[in-house]
């Protein structure tokens, strides 16, 4: 079985990509001891980047992979499902 974002898997790359280039300046502005708000600024830049890509895996995850064990129904439906519970719960949290 296939993970549900192996479709999209070049585009969830790139977008990571660009959010390691995020934090890469955030280094560099405070290398260069750069305006606490300007920082922070980009802090929740990035923040909202990386919450975009998780919203995106859990989407292809309940699309995909959860579809696919409820269709088979039983442990594995129960276990898929229990799963995408505690990953939403850790994504609210976070």
């Amino acid at each position: 079985m296939t993970h549900g974002y192996i479709d999209g898997k070049d585009k969830v790359q790139a977008r990571l990509r660009r959010i390691e280039g995020q934090v890469r300046g955030l280094q560099r502005m405070v290398d260069e001891e750069q305006y606490c708000i300007d920082i922070l600024t980009q802090i929740s830049a990035t923040k909202k980047a990386l919450e975009s890509v998780a919203l995106s895996l859990l989407d292809d995850h309940l699309s995909h992979c959860v579809a696919h064990a409820v269709h088979e129904g039983g442990d594995v439906a129960a276990e898929k499902l229990t799963e995408a519970s505690d990953a939403i719960a850790r994504l609210v949290r976070s």
